[in-house]
């Protein structure tokens, strides 16, 4: 018997007996721990021990989880090392012990207008390859534009057809809302499931998958894995290359590892769909000889090529119009709307300024809690912390000099959005980021978006993702090159992604569409190949940096990170720890400790080490050396950040 809550440390199950011979593996029950009663899964049966054993108080009223859904939570619990109590919170919905009255609303989704897809030969080639699978994953490369959903809807066609449901990941919960359209065109059962629903409507989703009878269609992000369906025939991860797949609190699983796992428990077959692959899985997927299923022309045979132009922002005459809206940009916005055309604005910063200083003695307004400096957000005339989220008044006179000389450096959406609101006033504008409403979020309005009543679409990179927009004319990138000073390996990986992404969101119809990129950093490779969409180049390069400074897929990566309320007890417990570890392990490289970062979060000090090893099996035995309490750590890190 698995608990979901953690009661021991060291002990993950506990045996407890009951007069139902009945009772299967998977199966929902409750359990007595102390004076508490606590939900508990049968992972296993087993012959009446010596020692007493207390009784099952009775069964949930739910069938059985699958015992693949099962097999997988014990997997995570062994694979990422992290207690199965917290993998069981994972998997399992909030709420399930609670009575849901049932929602008199059916929920309400967007709509395509077309209903049929014509597939092209790379298309149906494509289809045949993935069908012709008997199990395994395979990686689905296509060029954005290049109709992967079509592939997906042809594979879900089949493998509901023979009786096996199927899970379709997608990276943003902004991405449901079209994905969902598309697919409720050829399905009947569509169920939706995603962060945003309130407890009730996810704990219903779930217990409608657990109860069905029938194959379903189930999208979501990486939680949708855990939906409780019977018997899977495929997962289909789109937009794989996005970080999001990869979870950032206990258990730090990645989706695309798990859905392998639990597609080989059910004998079924994922697909990674990406325009821009992680440079590490395709890496792997060469190197195992997986299918690497190409899409290398657009969907639509009369698509036209955007017109694209790079400009140099290190040249002022370049910006004779706005400071840091180049002529051409703005030229093209006008271009667009007079030709009843929507403008796309990429810039992956929010708020309206990044830095607020003192110009008489440079005083910078960090907050206090994280020592990271103050965004403003002009709206609500207020400084935010985008770490923490601790918020502070403007100054209107500086703390230090009492100057009065308080200027707002750098450029985000919300600052996007005030200025072209002035150049534009009778333009429809939108703005999507962190900090849009949840009335205004990108799939409450993706409708809007898809029919083209929004004028000018400003955003962060949850516009850069697979989004189809059929009336979009123009694409505009305030500064490419933004993410790339960041000190991590994957930086230039990232930059190339969102930049090649965010290109593509045109040029897939007959209609003449532009791109207009400025940046700081024009000649550098993620920018002049993200620009170009060229994948293969910057593979070849950036898989070579990767090989001479030992990190992934070269190299298993831990991340250690160890937190505390003060900084010397950070910085003695971290230097203690890599100490201990030089000493025990003479063969890894250890990184460190070094300070994270974000080094101070929420009055917290964090210190970390990177320990790097070509054995995963050796950074798992590390983590036994890692004490509980103070110490983060990260298996198979994504980011060094």
């Amino acid at each position: 018997m698995a608990p979901t809550k953690l009661i021991r440390a060291e002990s993950a199950t506990f045996t407890y007996h009951t007069p139902d011979s009945t009772i299967a593996i998977g199966s929902l029950v409750l359990i007595p721990v102390g004076k508490k009663e606590i939900v508990g899964i049968v992972v296993e049966k087993s012959d009446k021990p010596a020692y007493p054993t207390r009784a099952i108080l009775h069964s949930l009223p739910y069938p059985a989880l699958p015992a693949e859904l099962v097999k997988t939570a014990l997997w995570m619990s062994e694979y990422y090392a992290t207690h199965l109590a917290t993998v069981l919170q994972t998997v399992l919905p909030r709420g399930i012990t609670k009575t849901r009255r049932a929602s008199k609303k059916a929920p309400l989704f967007s709509h395509r207008k077309r209903t049929n897809f014509l597939l092209n030969n790379a298309q149906a080639a494509a289809v045949h390859q993935l069908l012709s699978m008997t199990s395994g994953g395979a990686l689905l490369h296509g060029i954005t534009g290049s109709g992967k959903t079509a592939v997906y809807i042809e594979l879900a066609k089949h493998t509901i057809a023979s009786g096996k449901s199927v899970i379709v990941l997608v990276p943003e919960i902004a991405l449901t809302s079209q994905l969902v359209a598309e697919f409720q065109n050829h399905f009947a059962h569509v169920i939706l499931t995603h962060s945003r629903q309130t407890e009730a409507e996810r704990h219903r989703a779930w217990e409608q998958v657990l109860r069905a009878t029938e194959p379903q269609i189930i999208i979501g992000p990486r939680s949708a894995l855990f939906m409780p369906a019977a018997s899977i025939g495929y997962i289909i991860i789109d937009e794989a290359h996005e970080p999001s797949f990869k979870q950032d609190q206990s258990p730090r699983y990645h989706a695309q590892r798990v859905a392998s796992v639990l597609a080989a428990q059910h004998v079924a077959r994922t697909v990674q769909g990406s325009a821009t692959p992680l440079v590490t899985e395709y890496y792997l997927a060469k190197a195992a000889n997986r299918p690497i299923i190409t899409l290398p022309e657009r969907a639509r045979n009369d698509a036209t090529a955007p017109t694209i132009q790079l400009v140099d922002m290190t040249q002022k005459t370049n910006f004779t119009r706005h400071r840091f809206l180049s002529d051409a940009l703005l030229a093209s916005i006008d271009t667009a709307l007079g030709n009843k055309q929507q403008v796309l604005i990429f810039h992956n910063r929010r708020g309206s300024a990044t830095t607020t200083l003192c110009e008489a003695c440079g005083w910078s307004a960090v907050c206090p809690r994280c020592f990271i400096p103050y965004t403003l957000h002009a709206d609500h005339h207020r400084l935010e912390c985008h770490a923490c989220a601790n918020k502070s008044a403007v100054p209107t006179s500086c703390p230090e000099c009492h100057s009065t000389d308080i200027i707002h450096k750098g450029i985000g959406t919300k600052l996007l959005e005030t200025e072209l609101r002035k150049r534009f006033p009778k333009a429809s504008i939108e703005r999507f980021d962190g900090d849009s409403t949840s009335e205004a979020t990108l799939d409450q309005r993706y409708q809007q978006l898809y029919e083209g009543t929004i004028d000018i679409i400003i955003g962060t990179q949850v516009v850069a993702k697979g989004l189809d927009l059929p009336h979009l004319g123009l694409v505009g990138v305030v500064q490419a090159d933004a993410g790339l000073s960041l000190p991590d390996f994957t930086a230039s990986e990232r930059t190339f992604q969102l930049l090649s992404q965010v290109v593509g969101r045109v040029g897939r119809s007959h209609r003449k569409t532009n791109v207009i990129v400025q940046s700081f950093q024009p000649s550098t490779l993620p920018v002049q190949t993200g620009l170009h969409q060229d994948y293969a180049t910057f593979y070849d390069a950036i898989l070579e940096e990767r090989r001479r400074g030992h990190f992934p897929p070269f190299t298993f990566l831990l991340k250690l990170t160890c937190v505390y309320k003060t900084e010397a007890a950070a910085i003695r417990q971290a230097r203690a720890l890599a100490s201990s570890l030089r000493a025990t392990y003479s063969s890894l490289t250890i990184f460190g400790p070094v300070p994270a970062f974000y080094e101070r979060q929420h009055n917290t000090y964090r210190w970390q080490i990177i320990v790097k090893s070509s054995q995963r099996a050796t950074l798992i035995d590390v983590l036994n050396h890692v004490p509980s309490a103070h110490w983060q750590s990260d298996l198979d890190a994504s980011s060094l950040l």
